[in-house]
């Protein structure tokens, strides 16, 4: 991962920064494996196709491209409910013996804010100092050292890179969202609204997904219920039946960011770190990207497929 953010701040604050030259030492020697069992098949809402009105006219982060909100339209397609869980992954990784980018290259980026008091002193992101390069930080420890995925087994997988998603995505027989897919799902059938329920982010003081409450980065309140990651299913679906398409985590999206970025893939929804104050990309339209070797424990991702035909 690059030390230097060419995106500035709001980009480190939203999924760390980028893997560049830096190349730790891998946890061990063992090699991503070609499967050979079969995969769980995992229920996938389907969605008929549409046209809908992507993107916002919000100029709060004119550099992520939300705008000019424009007619997309979308052909049919599945996707899961909820993000993919660490217990979906660990059955991947059982029936195949994937070796993430995280454990290759021996480190993570974790937020400072879920390390220990006396974790010792590590690297830390020069635009964004939450953000700790953690030695030993993967999917299965995810604070590095001796965490570990205890009463974590529903909650998303993280310290995935995009080439990771893939992976897993492949070996489910599906695919990552392309981005019109994914904000098409994420709104639920609500034409322009900002959240997957409406514009109102606590609408009647009651809260409907997982971010950042509090004086970040200093304190996060928990007032949703949750301060770090929450279960894929801890929030009600929206209009469309998936969980948690805004907050929680980052959703890896299958296309490249566009033309001002062009070597990096888009991610979506923002995460448990978005506070309005710094990074209010927990919306609908909001968007970020990084690179697809980056790994971070704010980024998961969300399985899709294509319409099965069927012949009569």
């Amino acid at each position: 991962m690059a030390w230097t953010d060419e995106q500035g701040t709001a980009a480190a604050c939203c999924g760390a920064a980028s893997r560049g030259g830096e190349v730790a030492v891998a946890r061990d020697e063992r090699r991503a494996v070609a499967t050979v069992s079969e995969p769980p098949r995992p229920l996938l809402l389907v969605l008929p196709g549409g046209v809908f009105t992507m993107g916002s006219t919000e100029r709060r982060y004119r550099e992520d491209g939300e705008g000019p909100p424009r007619t997309v339209h979308v052909e049919a397609f599945r996707i899961a409910a909820h993000a993919v869980s660490n217990d979906d992954f660990t059955a991947f990784v059982a029936a195949t013996g994937y070796l993430t980018t995280a454990e290759r290259e021996g480190w993570s980026f974790v937020f400072g804010g879920l390390l220990p008091d006396r974790f010792p002193p590590t690297r830390a992101v020069a635009a964004a100092p939450w953000w700790r390069q953690v030695p030993g930080a993967t999917w299965f420890r995810p604070e590095g050292g001796v965490s570990d995925l205890e009463g974590r087994g529903d909650h998303p997988v993280v310290h995935v890179s995009w080439l990771d998603a893939r992976a897993y995505c492949r070996w489910a027989g599906g695919r990552l969202p392309d981005e019109a897919e994914w904000e098409y799902a994420a709104r639920g059938g609500l034409e322009g609204a900002r959240y997957p329920w409406g514009d109102e982010l606590t609408p009647g003081g009651e809260h409907r997904m997982n971010v950042y409450q509090g004086r970040f980065p200093e304190h996060d309140t928990g007032e949703d219920g949750y301060a770090g990651t929450a279960p894929v299913d801890a929030f009600a679906p929206n209009g469309h039946g998936l969980h948690n398409a805004t907050g929680n985590v980052w959703e890896w999206c299958a296309d490249r960011f566009g033309p001002s970025r062009p070597s990096q893939r888009n991610m979506r929804g923002g995460s448990y770190l978005c506070h309005e104050s710094y990074c209010w990309r927990y919306r609908c339209a909001a968007r970020s990207a990084n690179t697809p070797d980056s790994s971070a424990g704010n980024i998961g991702f969300r399985l899709a497929a294509n319409v099965v035909a069927t012949t009569g």
